[in-house]
């Protein structure tokens, strides 16, 4: 028998443009985003998380495990849109990254972003193998969250980040959500792997059974969105649906899981059109057993956004055997290959939503295709399969580096 060398250590440090808080129990965050990056040991021998943490104590329902994650803090802003804090806290950040490196292996850094270009940079400068993480078109990203008019200028300054990012993508490896953005980081002497980031585990599977015995059981009418209430995620446009898919028939019913600023303008909306009985707004439910009930409880998922990377509500509606119904928009046509494992429609057309949506609940036979279909294609993209996937990656690029 031949004996095979051990693998090399890998030390993975992680940076994204996310706050933390802390409390007696450690660190945690509001974004679920960060469930994926910590769950890469055993593949790899350690995460270091570089977080921005609050200076206040609190805590997020997204808690960091311990062990082999360890967390760098960087000094904090609250958002990107405060630019004279962060600004401030770029020199503060530079130094704590730096003084990091040389216990690292490979830094894996999620831009563009203002601090992600700055941190990448000095990673080159160190001969620090750099892996590049993608999840969404910067600049159109930026585009649909401005404060204000004032705020324009932010959306050339997004494509010259996104331009800077890709230049480093030409010598950078980089993981990048869907198709659309994989194409577009491609070129260089660097390979890109094209990739999703699921929370969908494979315990959190719904068996085919289960899932077709549950659509034969439904009416098909009872709507379910997960969204952030943001400009970006167009969720008017829900009620707009909800009203007259309601106004056909008085059983349609709409959920909405999640919060944002215009919580309050869809509850005036929903007033004005008559729809408290029929529109229930939960708020922001944390991803776990409560998120898993509400999708199990709908008979249609319907997701209305404007711009998207690749959202991860997609796959667990699927992986719950929910019915998709979704806008054509970023990494979504990668999530959804439209009539196999879900229904597309064009952003902003709330006719092409109310045909889909009847169609999935007035056609069984279009169900359980769409149900059965999708839960076999999400099986293969549970998280493990895709830290799976990941940790070959970084430990290939790694071994190449010297190469590029």
């Amino acid at each position: 028998m031949t004996a095979h060398p051990p693998e090399r250590a890998l030390r993975l440090g992680v940076y994204t443009d996310m706050a933390y808080r802390r409390d007696h129990d450690g660190v945690s965050t509001f974004r679920a985003f960060i469930r994926f990056p910590t769950q890469l040991p055993p593949r790899v021998d350690e995460v270091v998380v570089f977080a921005r943490i609050a200076p206040e104590p609190g805590r997020g329902p997204y808690a960091l495990p311990g062990g082999a994650v360890r967390v760098v803090e960087l000094p904090y802003y609250p958002r990107v849109t405060h630019v004279l804090r962060m600004l401030r806290a770029v020199g503060g950040s530079c130094r704590r990254f730096a003084a990091e490196l040389d216990r690292l292996d490979a830094v894996w850094i999620f831009g563009p972003h203002p601090v992600a270009l700055v941190l990448a940079l000095i990673a080159r400068r160190r001969g620090v193998p750099l892996f590049l993480g993608v999840r969404q078109d910067y600049a159109q990203y930026i585009g649909h969250r401005l404060p204000g008019p004032r705020w324009r200028w932010a959306i050339p300054v997004a494509r010259m980040l996104d331009l800077a990012f890709r230049r480093l993508a030409r010598r950078a490896p980089t993981v990048a959500v869907g198709a659309e953005l994989a194409r577009r980081y491609a070129g260089g002497r660097a390979p890109v792997l094209m990739t999703g980031f699921s929370l969908v585990g494979q315990a959190d599977l719904v068996s085919l059974d289960e899932a077709l015995r549950r659509t034969r059981d439904c009416d098909g009418r009872r709507l379910l969105t997960v969204t952030r209430l943001d400009p970006e995620k167009n969720p008017f446009l829900l009620l707009d649906i909800v009203a007259e898919l309601h106004r056909q028939d008085p059983r349609w019913r709409l959920t909405i899981a999640g919060d944002g600023p215009l919580r309050d303008g869809m509850t005036a909306r929903a007033a004005a059109l008559g729809l408290e009985d029929v529109v229930t707004l939960v708020g922001e439910v944390t991803n776990g057993p409560a998120l898993w009930e509400l999708y199990r409880a709908a008979d249609v998922f319907l997701h209305v956004s404007l711009t998207e990377g690749l959202p991860q509500v997609l796959a667990e509606a699927q992986a719950a055997g929910l019915p998709v119904v979704a806008t054509a928009v970023g990494g979504v046509p990668q999530a959804i290959d439209d009539g196999r494992t879900g229904l597309l429609i064009a952003p902003g057309d709330a006719a092409a939503a109310i045909d889909a949506v009847r169609r999935v609940a007035e056609d069984p036979a279009l169900r359980e295709r769409l149900v059965a279909s999708a839960l076999e294609e999400v099986a293969q993209h549970t998280t493990e399969a895709q830290l799976d996937r990941l940790a070959v990656f970084f430990r290939a690029s790694v071994e190449g580096y010297g190469r590029r």
